[in-house]
């Protein structure tokens, strides 16, 4: 069930929509660190630049929610004001919820030509793409058939400097609405956080093979309840060159090409034998 928080909400949206000019792309924005981060903000700025923008994001942090999605309670948006002329709503669900309201009920009537999500704080490279709010909700996109880029700059805090890599956003942005992916409708993007020495370039690359080692750090409440806080350490296992990571480490933007289908097609012959059980 959706809500909309202004009885004219609805009827203000179709009429934006209606009157938006044809010949701009249609460019969804969102994001997992909520509708009023920095990143978000900057994004919004580059966005404008190559078309009409349409934001839809979570109305508080949403970080590390991957693909969950809203069930128990109602859904609701509420029109804000973030930038002149910028349409923008904030949503009570997941990063997720976001993307799924503005393709069914915000824009059901046009299809966004391309879906940008973050700039998020941190890294999401290598397997975090698998945690991220920030690429679950530009994969949400991209399973409904928009071409979707993820930005993630490395740099987890909030006062991080943006402004030395909008320039390659924009570029990027512009690649992506003048070309295909090709079998690929995801674009995983990570920033190395090198302001002051800049940026070498961009490396197209695989994802890297890497894991976290988790630990949950034990400690008791005043009431002298246990209760158990996620920490570990990040374990590169990769030995190539070519992956997300190195690209990172050696000062370029990382540009990894990503699919939904998880079948390891290598292991169907190993484990055909069940078939005779």
């Amino acid at each position: 069930m959706l809500i909309l928080a202004s009885p004219n909400l609805w009827f203000f949206t179709q009429k934006y929509i209606f009157n938006m000019e044809k010949k701009k792309p249609l460019i969804l924005v969102t994001n997992d660190d909520g509708m009023f981060a920095p990143g978000i903000k900057h994004l919004i700025r580059v966005a404008k630049q190559h078309g009409d923008i349409v934001v839809v994001a979570p109305d508080s942090p949403q970080s590390g929610k991957g693909h969950a999605i809203t069930i128990d309670e109602p859904l609701r948006l509420n029109k804000v004001e973030v930038a002149d002329g910028v349409h923008a709503y904030e949503c009570n669900g997941t990063p997720v919820d976001c993307v799924k309201l503005a393709k069914h009920v915000l824009l059901k009537d046009r299809q966004p030509d391309l879906c940008v999500s973050g700039i998020n704080h941190g890294s999401n490279a290598s397997i975090n793409i698998i945690y991220s709010g920030t690429l679950s909700a530009a994969m949400e996109a991209s399973l409904e058939g928009i071409p979707s880029i993820g930005f993630s700059l490395l740099n987890y805090s909030f006062e991080a400097d943006f402004e030395f890599c909008l320039s390659q956003i924009s570029k990027i942005i512009e690649f992506a609405l003048n070309n295909s992916f090709g079998d690929s409708k995801l674009l995983n993007v990570n920033i190395p956080y090198v302001p002051e020495s800049g940026l070498k370039g961009i490396k197209v690359c695989r994802q890297s093979n890497a894991r976290w080692e988790e630990e949950f750090l034990e400690s008791k409440d005043p009431r002298d309840r246990p209760y158990y806080w996620l920490t570990g350490k990040f374990v590169l296992e990769d030995k190539g060159e070519d992956h997300d990571l190195h690209a990172l480490e050696q000062g370029y933007i990382s540009v990894v090409p990503s699919m939904h289908d998880l079948t390891h097609y290598d292991a169907l012959s190993a484990i055909q034998k069940m078939e005779e059980l």
